[in-house]
């Protein structure tokens, strides 16, 4: 008898790295367990779209349900027993966290207090969770490495996310539960999240719309390709953090292009895969953000042999292809 494929549970399926993630796992043979609580109200057209493909697909089953919800997460864990689990599901974004911060309280730490505790209980082989580059925050020595200090969020949004590390290394440490931490910077690609610069500036270019572009466009970021971003996390989740004697099986990595590009320039090459002219307006510094995210992916390589790679050119002419026939009903 053949062995059974392997399975995973993917919190946040219906989301933009998630979907992404769903879709390669099935690809490669996984049975996948989608939860997601489809109450994003920035993307619910997206959502939709996404979730839709998934269901198409065989080995796919879905839950629709908050990790708030630490019962039928429970539940769900142990109906499906899957070997590995990867939490995605997360309140996002710098600014929306300054105007609801309980949501993120809610979602970002109670929600992920309840995957951590699921986990544990149910003795789940390695849990692989979304950080962010955001915790980053007043950082000035760039590249940002996995051993800068962190201690300084400059937005709540990251603030959670670092407190995500930090509760991941407990249970890790107390309950031997693998874990690992992926630090993705600036994620971009087909079906990506409309609140994110890439989108909000493509749907822009093509609207004929203003794009504002803070500290005089002089912002730089670390665009990391959508698909880029699957292969580094399917190649985690096959390399354990052992962790030995006193120290806890918990990791932390940075996922990134490496390269940074100026938002201007990011722009620039935006216009001429959508046929378009932006119209900039030149704005100060947001309070929140990071004038320059900067990844140091060496200890990604050195651990999975593979680091992102997709050229920026390549992906946004892949994200401008696909946003065009998506948005082809409603254009302007």
């Amino acid at each position: 008898m053949p062995p059974a494929p392997p399975r995973t549970l993917v919190t946040g399926c219906a989301g933009f790295i998630g979907f992404h993630l769903a879709t390669r796992l099935l690809r490669d043979g996984h049975e996948v367990f989608g939860l997601d609580s489809l109450d994003d109200p920035t993307e619910p057209p997206l959502q939709r779209a996404r979730l839709l493909r998934l269901e198409g697909t065989a080995g796919f089953s879905f839950a629709q349900a908050s990790v708030t919800d630490s019962d039928a997460l429970r539940r769900l864990l142990e109906e499906a027993r899957p070997g590995s689990v990867v939490h995605l599901a997360a309140r996002v974004g710098v600014r929306a966290s300054m105007v609801n911060p309980r949501a993120y309280s809610e979602t970002n730490l109670v929600g992920f207090g309840n995957v951590l505790e699921a986990c544990a209980r149910v003795g789940i082989r390695h849990l692989v969770y979304a950080s962010s580059s955001s915790v980053y925050g007043a950082n000035r020595k760039v590249p940002f490495s996995e051993d800068d200090p962190v201690d300084h969020p400059v937005s709540y949004y990251a603030a959670t996310k670092r407190a995500n590390e930090l509760q991941a290394h407990a249970f890790s440490h107390l309950y031997r539960l693998p874990t690992t931490g992926l630090r993705f910077f600036t994620v971009y690609g087909p079906f990506g999240r409309p609140d994110m610069a890439p989108i909000l500036f493509a749907r822009a270019i093509l609207r004929g719309e203003a794009i504002r572009l803070f500290n005089g466009g002089r912002m730089q970021r670390d665009f990391t390709y959508v698909d880029d971003v699957v292969e580094s996390v399917v190649r985690v989740l096959d390399r354990l953090p052992e962790g030995t004697g006193a120290e806890a099986p918990a990791r932390i990595l940075n996922v990134g292009s490496a390269r940074p590009v100026e938002l201007d320039e990011f722009v620039t090459a935006l216009e001429s895969h959508l046929g378009g002219k932006a119209d900039r307006v030149l704005l100060p510094m947001q309070p929140g953000d990071l004038v320059a995210t900067w990844a140091d992916t060496r200890r990604l390589e050195a651990l999975t042999g593979f680091s992102p790679r997709t050229a920026l050119d390549e992906g946004l002419r892949r994200m401008a292809e696909w946003l065009l026939a998506f948005d082809r009903p409603v254009r302007t």
